[in-house]
């Protein structure tokens, strides 16, 4: 399979989607990680921001950053690309992304999505989660690359 995009708000990067694209490599030769933009959704990093820190975690050339407003399947149309990548954490994911892959093969028959199993070592990591720890001054090291981890505690320095 020559390309597949992995999408997701990536608010921030952490080392359970650096598992998914490292995974996502060995089956594909080209992985686009696309940033959802929400608008209704004030992130904790810009877009930029997250562009960056993917960009300096993720060093493989096979591997493009970009973002996306809007549906995905008309993004993934846009870039003409037949495979989203999907991670699953745990049971509760799997009822959601279900919804969502069915709904996007609805509106797009021909796209497929591929669900991958996060790692052991990683199934409790939630972006969500790593905010919240972070903005408490919790230690994240370990849950997310070091760029990100030196991101993290430049935003919330002083909040604690």
């Amino acid at each position: 399979m020559p390309v597949a995009i992995y999408p997701g708000s990536f608010d921030p990067l952490t080392n359970g989607h650096l598992s998914l694209i490292q995974r996502s490599l060995k089956m594909f030769d080209r992985l686009i990680v696309a940033i959802a933009v929400n608008p209704k959704k004030t992130p904790l990093f810009t877009e930029d921001e997250r562009r960056e820190l993917i960009r300096d975690a993720v060093k493989d050339d096979r591997v493009e950053v970009d973002a996306f407003h809007g549906l995905l399947v008309d993004y993934v149309k846009r870039r003409n690309v037949g495979v989203i990548i999907r991670g699953l954490r745990a049971v509760s994911d799997f009822e959601y992304e279900f919804q969502l892959a069915n709904m996007n093969r609805k509106l797009a028959p021909d796209i497929e999505t591929v669900f991958m199993m996060t790692g052991e070592d990683y199934f409790y990591i939630s972006s969500q989660l790593v905010r919240e720890v972070a903005s408490f001054g919790g230690d994240v090291t370990g849950l997310v690359p070091d760029n990100v981890n030196t991101k993290l505690r430049a935003k919330f320095a002083g909040r604690t």
